[in-house]
């Protein structure tokens, strides 16, 4: 052992998860796109899963606390807000933290409504509100295979993984 501090690695890498179940009389919001759906999300902002996994691992990667802790559901600025405005906010967390964004990859775990018409739209609300390209974002859709509560339609999985550097 020694007194010496570890290295510092220029890249840092966060991962975010997070659900939300489907809900009569919401409209379904997916990386800040609208999409036609019987049912929407269930949560106290618009509750888009995807944009909420993005903004965690995002979050995560700079070290910072989870989406809960800057946007609580308890306080009520944040009912019904766009997920995309909360998370051009997160981005500006990160890069006042000394960071910029390399890339995010995302999955979106649904058995309905389809995804890949939208998935290019996403792609750009999402860059938008991060300040990169689309490029930088990658965003796939795939089903639970009819298993678990995605599977019976009870609502939507995301993942994402986000690559940031020292500025």
């Amino acid at each position: 052992m020694t007194d010496q501090a570890p290295a510092q690695s220029p890249f840092r890498v966060g991962m975010g998860y997070d659900v939300h179940r489907f809900a009569e009389g919401r409209e379904c919001i997916l990386g800040g796109v609208s999409i036609p759906h019987a049912k929407g999300l269930l949560g106290h902002s618009d509750a888009d899963v995807l944009t909420h996994a993005v903004m965690d691992a995002l979050l995560g990667a700079a070290g910072l606390p989870d989406i809960g802790h800057f946007f609580p559901p308890s306080d009520e600025r944040w009912a019904g807000a766009r997920s995309v405005e909360l998370l051009r906010m997160v981005a500006e967390k990160v890069w006042e933290a000394g960071y910029s964004i390399g890339n995010i990859d995302a999955s979106l775990v649904a058995e309905r409504p389809k995804i890949a018409p939208h998935l290019s739209a996403m792609k750009q609300h999402l860059s938008e509100a991060c300040g990169v390209q689309p490029h930088q974002i990658g965003i796939k859709a795939t089903t639970n295979e009819r298993l678990g509560f995605v599977g019976r339609e009870e609502g939507i999985a995301a993942m994402a993984v986000a690559l940031i550097f020292s500025k």
